[in-house]
């Protein structure tokens, strides 16, 4: 069955775009009194054996649970097989779900725990490093000045070298920060969120954030 998640073409096909079909989603209310189109519910239909719907939540979340693996790891065939796995180990614990948070929430944390664990194994070891020039600058808000659609060399190479300063420092952070960082600036969850895939309350996870954007502004200093 896993290679319903693994195959990416057989992920966008036909069915799996219809989570349960028209008929399974139309009408009523899920017993557990959720919202029919709700990921958690198709969460649930898919532990039930739904496999549409298990499609369509995998292909729904692959690529923000891919970029924010790649952030991690900063190599795209790595990413790319820990999104895999992140798919594989939801799969194998369907029915063991339970729809008490955010379906994203409870992915998000399975795919910290990969990523952290795979820092932990490959600690010592030098990733591949890949280089966007086209990557936004989120983290410091800086877009460089550009005179004409094509920047000149020396523009390149100092928005090259502040996107190294930018993925250096973030990945420098504590642990906790960094997993913080991430998902709030680049998957866009809230404090909340966050909260609930580190198990923190809300008020821990806005000070770890704090100092987290505390120690980046004060390391990129130079760059803003």
């Amino acid at each position: 069955m896993a290679t319903l998640v693994l195959d990416k073409p057989s992920l966008g096909a036909g069915p799996a775009m219809q989570p349960g079909g028209r008929h399974t989603l139309a009408a009523q209310l899920d017993p557990d009194g959720l919202d029919p189109v709700s990921d958690a519910a198709i969460m649930l239909r898919a532990a039930a054996g739904d496999e549409a719907g298990f499609n369509y939540l995998a292909v729904k979340y692959h690529r923000p649970i891919f970029h924010f693996l790649f952030r991690m790891v900063r190599n795209q065939a790595i990413a790319e097989e820990l999104a895999q796995e992140v798919f594989l180990r939801v799969y194998r614990s369907r029915q063991s779900y339970r729809a008490e948070a955010q379906f994203s929430t409870w992915l998000y944390r399975i795919a910290t725990n990969l990523a952290v664990n795979h820092a932990r194994d490959t600690k010592h070891e030098r990733a591949a490093r890949n280089v966007y020039l086209d990557a936004p600058d989120e983290l410091t808000g800086v877009t460089p000045d550009v005179a004409d659609d094509e920047p000149s060399v020396e523009q390149c190479l100092l928005r090259e070298e502040r996107m190294k300063a930018i993925r250096t420092h973030v990945m420098a952070l504590p642990e906790r920060q960094r997993m913080a960082v991430l998902m709030h600036k680049y998957q866009g969850m809230d404090y909340r969120e966050i909260g609930e895939v580190l198990r923190l309350s809300e008020s821990a996870t806005k000070s770890l954030l704090f100092r987290a954007y505390q120690t980046l502004r004060e390391k990129l200093k130079d760059f803003v």
